[in-house]
């Protein structure tokens, strides 16, 4: 039953950093780059309307969405606590329920977001000035130093060798080398394009100053290649606990693991954000 308790404690911490330690990151981040334009430049942008007014009132939503998501977690805290009681241990259900609340902490608040701005510059007549245009082509390797590109390529040949090993020695519910080094693939294929997108497509906000610009690709690439290692970490921990017949302990290891992956996803918005630069006019 330790391995019951023990994940009961990391679905504890991984309520905590994901309800409540990330969402202060954010907000506190939201403000700062709000707060950080002159008044007479939001004014320009954005003439008649009341920015901080609509950015307390997307503070207010996103609030009320992370503390139902909070609430929602020490719901299924408490039941898990009662199931545990009562019946017995069930890894696989455990395990499920801790990634459940990954993909809704993690992944709702995002549309909100998205919803905010498009609706925001869609409502609101944009009176961008001119500006003169920077010719600087950046790569990936001017955001992500070349050592984190290596492990994450590196990574990837290693997963698809661990998985091979493991088909020579299958356990349970093992889908195959072709099904596991093929998923991985794919999400590496993704954030590819993700990363083709990010560098080369994307558009520039016009509260944005060439420097935010720069930090704000460099936190995305960052996170796109990240997210290629993270995912082979996770899958490989998981085979690992199953090779080992530690199957029990794997809910803990991943619940701990998932706010970890979100803390590392989320730092660029703990770190605090540079002083603005002159561009050009």
């Amino acid at each position: 039953m330790i391995e019951a308790y023990a994940f009961l404690a990391a679905f504890a911490v991984q309520i905590l950093v994901m309800s409540v330690l990330l969402p202060a990151w954010f907000i506190r981040n939201f403000r700062a780059r709000v707060a950080r334009v002159p008044a007479e430049r939001l004014a320009q942008l954005y003439p008649g309307v009341d920015v901080l007014h609509a950015r307390e009132r997307f503070l207010t939503q996103y609030r009320a969405l992370t503390t139902t998501i909070a609430v929602l977690g020490l719901l299924l805290l408490a039941w898990l606590f009662t199931d545990l009681r009562g019946a017995d241990w069930n890894a696989g259900k455990a395990e499920l329920l801790a990634m459940v609340y990954f993909l809704l902490a993690f992944m709702l608040p995002l549309p909100l977001f998205a919803r905010f701005v498009v609706r925001f510059n869609q409502e609101h007549k944009v009176a961008e000035r001119k500006r003169t245009a920077i010719l600087q082509r950046r790569g990936l390797l001017d955001f992500v130093s070349p050592f984190v590109v290596f492990l994450a390529v590196f990574s990837y040949f290693l997963y698809a060798g661990f998985v091979i090993y493991i088909e020579q020695h299958p356990f349970p519910g093992f889908a195959g080398s072709l099904v596991n080094i093929g998923g991985i693939t794919l999400i590496y294929a993704a954030n590819a394009f993700a990363l083709y997108i990010i560098l080369y497509r994307g558009k520039k906000s016009p509260l944005e100053t060439h420097a935010d610009r720069l930090h704000t690709i460099g936190l995305a690439a960052k996170g796109a290649v990240y997210m290629c290692i993270v995912v082979v970490v996770f899958n490989s921990l998981g085979f690992s606990l199953r090779l080992l017949d530690l199957r029990s302990w794997a809910p803990s290891a991943h619940s701990i693991f998932f706010a970890i992956g979100a803390i590392l996803a989320s730092l660029g918005f703990a770190a605090p954000l540079r002083k603005p630069e002159e561009e050009p006019a």
